[in-house]
């Protein structure tokens, strides 16, 4: 199971894996093992969702889904597949998270009378600075 928050934890069965051959520097073995873990998360046909969650995800991060509602990602960051399936699954449940976070609504508040006062005052001596520079009378 992926614990994405309190209320939501997915299994691993929804989750497809596939492994690639990872860039960067290796040593003797880089041209042999494949150690980049690609995952892929169905979030459009995925039944631990609810439709709303579904939404709230496809809105959130479109930027990282296909056309199809899958969402792609690929950890290579550690030399070992089996590390880098584990790192690929925390950060799809870090996404979903934070994609399902509801953020706090905002109560409308008034500008209090001291800064409305504050800011016409200042803009009274800047217009009493530029009338006395002026060198004509009015």
């Amino acid at each position: 199971m992926v614990f994405v928050n309190e209320q939501l934890s997915i299994p691993e069965e929804e989750f497809e894996f596939s492994f690639a051959r990872s860039g960067g520097p290796g040593g003797q073995k880089v041209n042999k093992t494949s150690s980049k873990a690609l995952v892929q998360f169905n979030v459009a046909a995925s039944p631990s969702l609810t439709e709303a969650q579904k939404a709230r995800i496809s809105v959130k991060l479109a930027n990282r889904m296909s056309a199809e509602g899958v969402l792609l990602l690929a950890a290579q960051d550690q030399r070992s597949q089996t590390m880098n399936r584990e790192s690929a699954l925390a950060r799809v449940a870090a996404l979903l998270a934070e994609a399902l976070k509801v953020p706090k609504r905002r109560r409308p508040t008034r500008v209090p009378r001291g800064a409305v006062e504050r800011r016409l005052e200042g803009k009274r001596q800047q217009s009493q600075k530029k009338r006395e520079r002026s060198g004509r009378e009015d």
